[in-house]
């Protein structure tokens, strides 16, 4: 194929958002904190559990361990409350520090009775800080870390205090629970700060995305304009070209040869003014939603018949291996022009290669829960690089053409929701490949 494709409707492909904006970005956020603080709540439950079980009958088993289990049971119902969706308005930033504060208010039960400021466990306060920090408001987070503090004060005076059954191995029981409580902790931060730096990431990336599909979406707008400007002014000069090859067909002295051509004049000016007149009608053309649904064969074969009137001294070859009566999409002319294209490009692409008398393979069929059409032709093939490129902008240094059709072609396929994406094929030419999600899928 080449990058010097005719452009094609430019003013049905106009959109009013960009495709990547879509997507609710306030609801994920808020998944996303969920989902970090059932994480962190289920990391202080397996914490405890592992204190109350295994570190109390070690190092201290006449210690009354009842309240720390009916803390446990606590936090595991809270969580399986969340699970449930029961405690479903807990959401947003005030609902985080409310869970926030409950599993710090939880956190100093379990010191309390286990021994307060003593028991190496308080360093597990300094994740509960750190998830906070990073899901909360500015004045929120320092509020946790105010209460973080308070109870940790609070602990170094009032607790129960444990009797350890080896007062001799007290320092050394210490050391170790210190060194066990901060290797949790560090762990557990790095954890949260890990996955919070890749959901940055993506959001970045989406963000860039979108700032991109943006700026298309505004020089297709542009292009829009420019394209109902030279609809105006191109209906003179062909409403004079249509007298004059009237005129001309009235003569009597012209050969059968002339005659012909001057016919096929006249029939190419009559689709040139079709296509402004199409352009007049569509132009801010939407994409239909729900009852703009049209049948996937019935489309295809209008876009090729419209093709075989512009182009008559080229083929384009149909082949659809299984009938297409129930697959049905959703097409505005902008889908219609961008498949024009491709076949156009097709075209060309055998005429620059000598394959001028070779057809162009279309071959439409249902694939999954996608409408997919393949364009093949005998040309030379495009550079990936080319199509990255024509997937973000015109090419304005192409020296066979600006690539504007190839553009406006990725753009309105991306608006329906499809892809479009090229490979080499077995003779060595491209096989473009248009792939729309089906409206309603056949039986």
């Amino acid at each position: 194929m080449s990058t010097s494709e005719s452009a094609p409707n430019p003013v049905a492909v106009t959109s009013s958002e960009p495709r990547v904006a879509r997507p609710s970005e306030a609801l994920g956020e808020v998944r996303t904190d969920r989902e970090r603080l059932l994480h962190l709540r289920w990391l202080s439950v397996l914490a405890m559990s592992v204190v109350a079980l295994l570190v109390f009958p070690q190092v201290a088993p006449a210690h009354p361990r009842s309240p720390l289990f009916a803390v446990i049971l606590a936090l595991v119902a809270i969580n399986l409350l969340m699970h449930a969706g029961v405690l479903s308005g807990l959401t947003g930033r005030r609902g985080a520090m409310l869970q926030l504060m409950a599993d710090m208010f939880a956190w100093g039960t379990f010191l309390y009775f286990g021994g307060g400021a003593t028991n190496p466990a308080i360093a597990f306060l300094l994740p509960l800080v750190a998830v906070g920090a990073t899901i909360l408001s500015a004045p929120q987070a320092w509020s946790l870390a105010a209460l973080a503090v308070l109870e940790y004060s609070l602990l170094w005076r009032f607790h129960h205090a444990v009797q350890l059954a080896d007062a001799n191995m007290a320092m050394t029981w210490h050391l170790a629970g210190m060194w066990l409580g901060f290797s949790f902790s560090a762990l557990t931060v790095v954890w949260f700060v890990v996955r919070l730096n890749a959901a940055l990431l993506r959001r970045e990336q989406a963000l860039a995305a979108s700032d991109a599909a943006r700026a298309r979406d505004a020089y297709v707008v542009g292009v829009g304009k420019l394209a109902a400007g030279a609809a105006h002014r191109l209906g003179t000069p062909l409403g004079t070209l249509r007298i004059l090859s009237d005129e001309l067909a009235r003569r009597a002295d012209l050969g059968d040869d002339a005659r012909e051509d001057i016919e096929l004049m006249r029939t190419q000016v009559d689709h040139c003014r079709d296509i402004l007149n199409g352009l007049a009608r569509e132009a801010g053309q939407q994409r239909a939603e729900g009852g703009g649904a049209v049948s996937a064969g019935d489309w295809i074969d209008g876009v090729l018949t419209r093709w075989r009137g512009l182009r008559p001294h080229a083929t384009a070859v149909l082949s659809v291996p299984v009938p297409l009566h129930a697959a049905r999409i959703v097409a505005d002319a902008s889908l219609g022009e961008a498949l024009h294209n491709l076949i156009d490009n097709a075209a060309n692409a055998n005429a620059k290669a000598g394959q001028a008398r070779a057809p162009v393979g279309v071959k439409a069929q249902v694939s999954g829960g996608d409408f997919v059409v393949e364009v093949s032709d005998q040309g030379g093939g495009i550079p990936a690089a080319v199509c990255d490129a024509a997937r973000k902008g015109p090419l304005a240094g192409s020296a066979s053409g600006m690539g504007l059709g190839l553009f406006l072609a990725y753009s309105a396929v991306e608006h329906h929701g499809g892809t479009l994406g090229f490979t080499i094929g077995s003779n060595g030419g491209t096989i473009a490949r248009l792939s729309i999600p089906l409206q309603e899928k056949p039986e």
